[in-house]
């Protein structure tokens, strides 16, 4: 069987990304797939336990290190217990957020040496990487607006300051600056069914299907 597709929805705060996960997963289904719709952190019974320590509390709970280190702990669990298995089964799995939020908030928003951010993708991603990733971009004060519009208690990264939130944003620019083969950016400041439309057409043309 032919290994499945990895798609990741990337960006700041407020882009909509989980919408949108949710609409692309609906068209894969209706187009005869198998899809996995997925998050980080979180995904899996273990990585969901260590999502709680990170999205809640203080902004200065941990420092950007210990966020990278229990980032990739989350990140391992659910590689072996919820991504792998689909992809080798020939799923699709579409996650909203993967290793490139940690290059981007821990890295370029917290300062986290990209030195061992890429030592832990070599060691805990393995052969597990995104076919296809697609960045919702929009201004950080749109961003933050439409975050502090949500309901739920998860405000800890929201809370890091406008300052954090442009280097973050300019932290997934540059990765898809450097990796256009991979990332594509689609401005989510335009309506949600633009969006929409938008990501599935760089889906349709980056990973054709024979469904």
């Amino acid at each position: 069987m032919a290994r499945g597709r990895f798609i990741t929805f990337e960006g700041g705060e407020g882009g909509g990304k989980s919408t949108q996960v949710k609409a692309l997963a609906e068209r894969l289904k209706a187009a005869g797939l198998e899809v996995v719709a997925t998050r980080e952190p979180g995904g899996s019974v273990g990585a969901e336990s260590i999502r709680e320590l990170l999205v809640t509390g203080a902004a200065d709970r941990w420092s950007p290190i210990t966020e990278t280190l229990l980032m990739y702990a989350a990140r391992r669990d659910h590689i072996e217990r919820v991504i792998a298995p689909a992809l080798t089964r020939g799923a699709w799995v579409v996650c909203d957020r993967f290793a490139d939020s940690t290059r981007a908030y821990q890295g370029a928003g917290g300062g986290t040496d990209p030195a061992l951010i890429a030592a832990l993708e070599t060691h805990v991603l393995g052969e597990v990487r995104p076919d296809l990733t697609l960045i919702l971009d929009l201004p950080v004060e749109e961003g933050l607006r439409r975050a502090h519009g949500r309901a739920g208690a998860e405000t800890r990264f929201e809370s890091k300051g406008e300052a954090f939130h442009e280097r973050l944003r300019q932290g997934f620019l540059d990765i898809a600056r450097r990796e256009p083969e991979r990332c594509v950016v689609i401005d989510a400041a335009q309506p949600i069914a633009t969006v929409a439309e938008a990501i599935w057409g760089a889906v349709a043309a980056r990973l054709p299907s024979d469904a």
